[in-house]
């Protein structure tokens, strides 16, 4: 049987505990590694479970601990499959490919249906002046496993990878993979679509890209909720191989900090970026528009 001793220690440490929940909640401080503080912020979506160690000194330290490396990512592996568009002439289908072969082994990862969806976007959207950026694109396909580097930045007119990186998508979004989306505020998600790249700022995750979303109803929130390109140590290969996994934004595609101020340099001031996966819906994949587009000026 307890003493009461025991009794009044677990209630010591059980009070302390929830202290410090309630003041992490109304400071907007992150309780785990996979929930960071972000301008969208208003509570934690999932729950990171604390713990004091019985004992005083763990209890006068205060520590709140994560259990990352025993959390479990029950998800399967097998993608989506991605549909063809409708209505892609076959010269822009053989122009695509041979754009995926001269690309090399840097995008083998990269589905070559994703790259269709990107290739059409941007022959649809650049003549209508929402984009300045010619033969630049970039692409990350959300259904890929976020172990995987699935963020590429091409060079359209010289068929190469300028880069390739990891990314990381909203924790309401899924866990390995991205299978919910959603352009609500406050709901963590990761939104699908296209998106334009916007002006740095020096935020609270330093220096950052806003991005403009393109395709109403999937992302024309995404800069009011501010989704922006920035740095995390949760998005980098390290974290990757301590944890099997990257940790999760609050629908940021947050990028490794190895690698986000050349990307964020790169993407200049009206480029063109798509957030791929499944349910992608857009006005912009017109396979006609982009095939009479590609005749008349190719990648340019």
């Amino acid at each position: 049987m307890l003493g009461s001793g025991t009794f009044a220690f677990r209630a010591l440490i059980q009070g302390f505990t929830g202290c410090l929940l309630l003041g992490a909640l109304a400071s907007g401080c992150q309780l785990r590694a996979d929930a960071p503080a972000h301008q969208d912020d208003a509570a934690l979506t999932t729950g990171g479970v604390t713990s004091v160690a019985a004992s005083a000194s763990a209890l006068a330290k205060a520590e709140v601990s994560t259990a990352e490396a025993a959390s479990p990512v029950p998800d399967s592996l097998a993608l989506t499959p991605v549909p063809a568009l409708p209505g892609v002439p076959d010269t822009l289908r053989q122009a695509i490919r041979q754009l995926h072969a001269a690309l090399g082994p840097a995008a083998a990862a990269l589905r070559p249906a994703v790259l269709e969806q990107a290739c059409v976007g941007y022959l649809t959207l650049h003549p209508t002046g929402r984009i300045e950026r010619a033969g630049l694109l970039a692409v990350a396909d959300m259904d890929l496993p976020n172990t995987t580097e699935r963020l590429w930045v091409l060079d359209l007119q010289h068929a190469r990878v300028l880069h390739r990186s990891l990314v990381a998508h909203g924790e309401g979004s899924g866990k390995l993979r991205a299978t919910r989306f959603s352009n609500r505020e406050k709901s963590a998600c990761t939104s699908l679509g296209f998106y334009r790249t916007a002006g740095t700022y020096d935020g609270i995750h330093g220096y950052s890209r806003r991005i403009e979303g393109l395709d109403k109803g999937q992302n024309a929130n995404a800069f009011d909720r501010y989704v922006v390109l920035h740095a995390a140590d949760y998005a980098s290969p390290d974290y990757v191989r301590r944890h099997g996994h990257l940790g999760y934004s609050r629908g940021c595609p947050a990028l490794p900090p190895e690698q986000f101020k050349e990307i964020i340099a790169t993407v200049r001031v009206g480029s063109l970026l798509l957030l791929s996966g499944p349910g992608l819906a857009s006005r912009w994949l017109d396979g006609p528009a982009a095939g009479r587009r590609f005749l008349a000026r190719g990648w340019k």
